[in-house]
């Protein structure tokens, strides 16, 4: 197992709509001290109903695939960065995208990372941890009205 860079653990929202992927991500988050809590939605629309649900916690991070049925990555990314509550929480891009307009349009749109599966966990690891990382340990989350 790999030595951890940094032992905080952070409460995640992971956005995947593919069963067999998400569990194996959070074997790796879980595994490596890196979650303290997952809540995982199968698409965008499942995503926003919870990160505005006005009394759930907001996650430190958000895990987002791309290609997801009703409302994809793309588009919740969108609405992420664009929303005053919301676009401060980190979004880590893991998908099996890596079409050079879905990587741009990532940036463009102020994922933190971009990672394309297949991804060994160590990378996928070390991609969390290198996120903006002054943010996750300094950021206060934001208080519900």
């Amino acid at each position: 197992m790999s030595t951890l860079i940094n032992a905080r653990s952070y409460n995640v929202l992971l956005v995947e709509d593919d069963l067999a992927d998400a569990m194996l991500i959070e074997e790796a988050l879980f595994e490596r001290g890196m979650a303290r809590t997952i809540v995982r939605a199968e698409d965008g629309i499942a995503a926003l109903d919870y990160l505005r649900d006005g009394v759930k916690r907001l996650p430190d991070l958000i895990i987002l695939d791309l290609n997801m049925p009703r409302m994809n990555g793309r588009e919740l990314l969108n609405v992420l960065k664009t929303d005053e509550d919301l676009k401060v929480i980190p979004v880590v891009v893991l998908t099996t995208s890596a079409a050079p307009d879905d990587v741009s349009g990532a940036y463009q749109h102020h994922a933190n990372a971009y990672v394309t599966k297949p991804v060994t966990l160590d990378e996928f690891s070390q991609a969390v941890r290198s996120i903006d990382a002054f943010y996750l340990e300094t950021a206060t989350p934001l208080p519900r009205s």
